[in-house]
């Protein structure tokens, strides 16, 4: 079959898959299963379809466990309280402040944000906050503001589903992937921090400062269990930045020393685990299911034959300077078309285009991350409902709000990126 056929068969393959799950026609992981069977057998490919299913299975089984004993591990640590000191502490270092609400808001969400998930960080966030926000007479859009700000920046953390999307789709390293965008992650992440004190300071300015009550300090049940949490904690995080063990086996056997620590029970220790298990098995299996769809994609020859086509749409004088590009684009993509539209239907295709043009498909799996903080503004996300109606705001008024300062955001990590070398650039 011809190169520019199979380029074809891919480009209906790829619009198909984003058609069906943007009209809800489908669920992903159903689209990401069946839609590359269905045009695998038009390419002829019939007879070896399962060999490259299994492939990608391969592939993106490593991410898959990351993924799901990462949401396991982070749910329980929650649950048992590791994070509730600094919460509550932060809380009495506000004293009525508007402007020290709001960089504890910043700060805490931040933290409860590790585990990736925005509905959770919404629901801790808005539940706690929302009350002294009130009685502050606070204006409740920076509160949801904030909030996106956080979860935009963290959700490109390892254990993520953006960041395990595109580990599957490329099939790429954890550590090459994230490790050099920690920089450009803490300077955007000050960037966040400076907005939080601006918007601050103009509510003090507007409201001054008032007296309320505040939490009494945490309690901590047992210390000694509190403090072995704490540093298992740490370990694990370190050991993730200095790629001492791969992330997936340091996940699997930091949950595995929590659960007796924290639940010596083996009942207890089942009742956790299926607490936590629906969140950690529906994103997991969906990067299960992105094997099949990108095993196909590559092994038929589709996405090699649609990037050779989409070479000769790019001037030469723009291609080595994709990654940028590609930053750029990720704001408008990922907020009219959904995580796994963007992830596993132009990341891929981008990435392969990309190589020919020097620039690694690393480079672009980095900058195709970088456009979550507008992502969570999209209308696409569950997430973002959850925010706005936690909240009392309106859809509309939370978009206005928020959107300059989540373009800002990513424009600031994007420079960044350049800047530590996490992206290259090239002169024109």
């Amino acid at each position: 079959m011809s190169e520019t056929m199979l380029a074809l068969i891919g480009l209906g393959m790829i619009i198909t898959f984003i058609t069906l799950i943007m009209t809800r026609r489908l669920s992903p992981m159903v689209a990401l299963i069946l839609i590359p069977i269905l045009f695998g057998m038009f390419t002829g490919e019939v007879s070896g379809l399962g060999k490259m299913m299994e492939t990608g299975l391969k592939d993106t089984a490593p991410t898959g466990v990351l993924l799901m004993f990462g949401i396991l591990y982070f749910g329980i640590m929650f649950e048992v309280g590791l994070f509730e000191p600094l919460i509550t502490k932060l809380l009495q270092l506000a004293k009525g402040d508007p402007l020290k609400v709001i960089m504890g808001t910043c700060i805490i969400s931040l933290v409860v944000a590790l585990d990736g998930d925005g509905a959770a960080t919404y629901l801790i966030m808005v539940g706690a906050m929302l009350p002294v926000y009130k009685r502050l007479e606070i204006n409740p859009l920076i509160l949801t503001a904030i909030l996106t700000l956080s979860v935009g920046i963290m959700i490109k953390l390892p254990w993520t589903g953006a960041n395990a999307r595109v580990l599957s789709a490329l099939h790429l390293n954890p550590t090459e992937l994230f490790n050099p965008i920690i920089p450009s992650m803490i300077i955007s992440i000050a960037w966040i921090v400076l907005v939080a004190y601006y918007l601050g300071n103009k509510e003090r300015k507007r409201l001054g400062i008032q007296h309320i009550e505040t939490p009494e300090n945490y309690v901590i049940k047992n210390k000694i269990i509190y403090f072995i949490n704490l540093l298992l904690t740490i370990v694990m995080i370190v050991a993730l930045v200095m790629a001492t063990f791969p992330i997936a086996i340091t996940f699997m056997v930091g949950l595995a020393i929590a659960l007796i620590i924290n639940f010596p029970s083996l009942d207890e220790q089942r009742k956790k685990l299926a607490a936590h298990a629906g969140s950690a098995l529906s994103v997991g299996s969906m990067v299960f299911a992105a094997g099949i769809f990108t095993g196909i994609l590559s092994g038929t020859g589709m996405l090699d034959a649609m990037a050779k086509e989409f070479i000769h749409f790019i001037p030469s004088a723009l291609g080595p300077n994709l990654g940028v590009i590609t930053g750029l684009t990720s704001m408008p993509f990922t907020y009219f078309i959904s995580n796994d539209a963007y992830f596993y239907g132009i990341v891929p295709l981008t990435a392969v285009t990309a190589s020919h043009f020097g620039v690694t498909a690393v480079e672009i799996g980095r900058a195709s991350l970088l456009g979550q903080s507008v992502h969570m503004l999209s209308p696409l996300v569950a997430s973002t409902y959850l925010l706005v109606g936690l909240a009392g705001v309106s859809f509309e008024a939370h978009q206005r709000f928020t959107l300059k300062w989540a373009i800002s955001t990513v424009i600031v990590m994007l420079v960044a990126a350049v800047l530590t070398g996490a992206l290259s650039v090239h002169p024109l």
